[in-house]
């Protein structure tokens, strides 16, 4: 973790900041040799311990999608900070971009939009769901509670009429949180 990081997460959310990105690393670095799917669980489990909180009451706005760093650091962020901090964990770990995604969905038990991970073992393979809501990591078609809307990462979007059959529809995401999120990614020097 380079020091300006760790100085300027310290500015923005107090000193503990950096204790907590330190911990991450510290958690990233233990999984060398760690099979894919305890990767996978233990990613989840991880950064499932950070409280949900509200894009308005945590950063005062209506939507945020926070960098791993500023998630971690302010130990704190709603369902997109968690995603986008588990694809970024995950791909740490040098599991293959290709197979990530970040996929918004319905939650139908909580009637509203949800975002979750989603890692395709292989192609074909029906994609396991990575989600705040539950420690559990499992095959998307035991998410009964989840209805796929779209999926994407930094190579494209993906239309899901299921997660089984998704559709590429663009080369890129087209999201424009997506975009600030890249620039900040950059800005504080992390690998995106």
């Amino acid at each position: 973790m380079a020091p300006g990081l760790l100085a300027q997460m310290n500015a923005r959310f107090g000193p503990e900041a950096s204790g907590r990105l330190l911990g991450w690393q510290q958690f990233v670095e233990a999984q060398g040799g760690v099979g894919e799917g305890l990767r996978l669980w233990r990613v989840n489990l991880f950064l499932n311990r950070v409280p949900f909180v509200e894009d308005a009451a945590h950063w005062g706005l209506e939507d945020y999608w926070a960098t791993p760093a500023e998630f971690v650091a302010s130990r704190g962020g709603d369902c997109e900070d968690f995603a986008i901090a588990k694809l970024f964990t995950l791909q740490a770990l040098e599991l293959p971009t290709a197979r990530l995604r970040l996929m918004y969905v319905n939650a139908l038990t909580l009637n509203q939009a949800h975002m979750v991970l989603l890692y395709t073992p292989y192609p074909g393979a029906m994609p396991l769901v990575l989600d705040n809501l539950t420690n559990t990591v499992v095959p998307a078609t035991q998410r009964k509670d989840l209805e796929p809307v779209y999926s994407f990462n930094s190579s494209g979007l993906w239309l899901e009429p299921d997660s089984a059959t998704p559709r590429q529809v663009r080369d890129h995401s087209g999201s424009l949180l997506w975009e600030d999120l890249r620039r900040r990614l950059q800005a504080q020097g992390l690998d995106i």
